[in-house]
């Protein structure tokens, strides 16, 4: 947790030499949502507090909810105390929307209650959920880029409303890459759900990783 941190992330990849195009335009109903609470260094009960909070919410639109705790004392704690939530919502093709909130670093801004934070979590994965699309609004960026980067063949992807940051992301992909969107808007009456949805559209640039795997 912030701000001292001392944890440790192992990331693992395979090594892809191309990436395929994708046809991404169907999310799909919301059959399930999973999630983490978190807490280390602070009393085993607010992770708890933080789930009892957040069902209380999400239990009026879907029974098939599960979230998890998980408390850390001690040296695998890391060095500074706090909590948190990542939720996720599945849909039947597939689709994983998710939310995630976590408390004000010690000494910064004022503190949260483990309830408040709960409750505000599941708001923003409903959030998430209203503004649909096959990708969440965290992860927008990321999946334009794949596209851009994937072989000379169409890909499409349906996403909620465009974020700040996605637009701009945009304007550096045709910087870098020369790649231009197709960009439809897709009114709620014509998906039956949420808010607007924009269809993405664009032919990759058929780039090849020429990284070796290393032995």
């Amino acid at each position: 947790m912030p701000p001292k941190g001392g944890g440790e992330i192992l990331f693992a990849c395979p090594v892809r030499k191309v990436l395929q195009p994708i046809q991404f335009t169907d999310p799909g109903k919301i059959k399930r949502i999973r999630g983490t609470a978190y807490s280390v260094r602070v009393s085993p009960q607010m992770a708890n507090r933080m789930v009892e909070s957040a069902r209380s919410i999400l239990n009026k639109f879907l029974p098939d909810i599960y979230i998890y705790t998980d408390h850390m004392k001690g040296v695998s704690s890391g060095k500074s105390p706090g909590f948190g939530m990542c939720l996720t919502a599945e849909t039947i093709n597939g689709t994983i929307l998710s939310a995630e909130l976590a408390s004000n670093p010690q000494g910064q801004g004022p503190a949260v209650l483990p309830e408040e934070l709960g409750q505000n979590c599941a708001k923003l994965l409903l959030e998430e959920v209203y503004r649909g699309g096959c990708v969440d609004s965290t992860n927008q960026s990321l999946a334009l880029l794949l596209m851009t980067l994937g072989q000379r063949d169409v890909s499409k992807v349906l996403l909620g409303p465009l974020s700040p940051y996605t637009i701009e992301f945009l304007r550096h992909l045709r910087s870098f890459f020369q790649t231009m969107f197709k960009i439809e808007t897709k009114t709620p009456e014509e998906e039956h759900m949420g808010g607007e949805k924009v269809l993405m559209t664009c032919v990759g640039i058929g780039f090849s990783n020429l990284s070796k795997t290393i032995r």
